[in-house]
């Protein structure tokens, strides 16, 4: 598959969710929606396990030594969490999206309203996330769509329900989806031509305990700040940087 797909495949689902979502109402029962957000939950954490045997590559082991790996992965989260935490990065994106629906709602006719709110609260659920983020940079450096197939199919349920509730304004997310998931994807690509192996070992390796995170949080399990961990995708790859200069 060709880097770009996920996206695509993110587009395509939000599309086909906001059309069942305007057909079928909100026939959907509470308990089916938990069971599938449960089951992705489950598949998340089945694909962060595989990122994170990312410790174990070769081409990190040999950058940093053997026993340095989980060690820089421990520092990156730390010095991230810490990072994000200062700077408030999860509460401040939950402060711009309400920003951007206060603006963006303006008075005027209930159905026009109606449309701009589903756009606004659809792109911001869709775009503005951990998933979004790791997904995209992580196909964009070659390592499969796995992670934005899974979000396709979180955001293609989601999609059902508001565009039960706001109509088509939720298809116009889409649009939202592709360019901001495709910029992603292209700053991945980048990354990778100037990276190290060793550097995109540790940032993927990294990636897959945020994405455990996700995971947790989808089982209900506890609200892991992960938009505050974002920084450890920066610190990653500048920590192995680091070590393997002083070796």
């Amino acid at each position: 598959m060709f880097p770009g797909f996920g996206t695509v495949l993110n587009v395509i689902t939000v599309l086909v969710g906001t059309g069942i979502g305007v057909a079928v109402g909100h026939r959907l029962p509470q308990r089916t929606r938990d069971v599938v957000t449960d089951a992705l939950g489950l598949v998340t954490l089945l694909i962060a396990a595989s990122l994170v045997l990312d410790v174990r590559d070769p081409a990190l082991t040999a950058a940093v030594g053997s026993s340095a790996p989980v060690l820089l992965v421990l520092g990156a989260l730390v010095v991230g969490g810490v990072i994000g935490s200062l700077s408030r990065i999860e509460d401040r994106l939950a402060g711009l999206a309400a920003w951007l629906q206060g603006r963006l709602a303006w008075s005027g006719s209930a159905e026009r309203r109606r449309f701009v709110d589903g756009f606004v609260t659809s792109s911001l659920v869709f775009c503005v996330g951990p998933l979004a983020v790791l997904g995209s940079i992580s196909d964009g450096l070659g390592k499969g769509s796995e992670q934005l197939a899974l979000k396709a199919v979180l955001d293609g349920f989601a999609s059902i329900a508001f565009a039960a509730s706001f109509g088509w304004g939720v298809a116009v997310a889409a649009g939202t989806v592709f360019v901001v998931q495709g910029g992603l994807t292209l700053l991945g690509a980048v990354l990778g031509e100037f990276l190290a192996d060793a550097q995109v070992v540790a940032l993927s390796a990294t990636g897959g305990l945020l994405l455990a995170g996700v995971g947790i949080r989808l089982l209900r399990l506890k609200q892991l700040p992960v938009g505050d961990m974002l920084p450890a995708l920066v610190v990653a790859p500048l920590l192995t940087a680091l070590v393997a200069g002083l070796r």
